[in-house]
């Protein structure tokens, strides 16, 4: 009977072990970040692009988006556009944080993603595919879909 007992109680242990650990894959594997409404302002004559997106963070903490990057583009580059007055100028960011249970809209006007050097034709129509990097380690391959100026109107 004693031996019963060691077996039942040694399987309840496994089993809530395995539980546990699976339930902690489970969540690590969730992405903190997650993307929508992805789009790329396509320019005619290899004039640079911009990438348009609203990241949204569903963790505790705050995560900054530290690197772009892009096998359909040459360059990839965070920027904001700053007003100063009756200009507006263009200025490099390093990095963006998402609050946490948060989002931020990289939209026209504000935050954009600068897109240049096309490593091959990209048309209306077309996706296009950035990287995006984050500081808790996550990676986002993001599919952007490409549009005409009279398309973003």
């Amino acid at each position: 009977m004693s031996i019963k007992i060691k077996t039942f109680a040694t399987l309840s242990c496994t089993l809530a072990l395995s539980f546990g650990f699976a339930t902690a894959a489970l969540a690590a594997g969730a992405n903190a970040i997650t993307v929508k409404d992805a789009w790329v302002r396509w320019l005619p004559n290899n004039l640079p692009a911009a990438g348009y997106v609203t990241l949204v963070n569903a963790s505790d903490k705050p995560v900054d988006l530290v690197d772009i990057s892009s096998n359909d583009y040459g360059d990839a580059m965070l920027h904001q556009t700053v007003s100063n007055g009756s200009t507006q100028k263009m200025v490099m960011v390093d990095k963006l944080t998402v609050p946490a249970h948060g989002q931020v809209a990289i939209a026209p006007g504000g935050y954009h993603v600068m897109l240049e050097d096309a490593k091959h034709k990209v048309a209306p129509g077309d996706t296009v595919h950035l990287t995006l990097k984050f500081s808790d380690g996550e990676t986002l391959d993001t599919p952007f879909a490409v549009k005409s100026p009279a398309q973003t109107k």
